[in-house]
């Protein structure tokens, strides 16, 4: 593959995709560092999740529809860490 033909990819734009919260407390999520289209599934516990967020400083994807927000943060009102 010609690497000259891939779009650019900025690895610092980093985006969450929720897809839901369990019942047993887990948030299911996508992950998607450079290329949005471009997201792996995950599952942590809520608490984790949020850190994993803040340690990312992720983006709401911006093709989610808001009905899982991100974890809100004190002071942050911008779905961003």
């Amino acid at each position: 593959m010609n690497p000259e033909l891939l779009p650019h990819c900025d690895v610092t734009r980093k985006y969450i995709n929720v897809l839901g919260r369990r019942d047993n407390g887990l948030v299911e999520f996508e992950f998607s560092m450079g290329w949005p289209e471009l997201t792996v599934e995950l599952m942590l516990p809520e608490q984790a999740f949020a850190e994993f967020c803040r340690t990312h400083q992720v983006k709401q994807h911006p093709g989610q529809i808001d009905t899982h927000p991100l974890p809100a943060v004190s002071g942050d009102t911008t779905n961003e860490y």
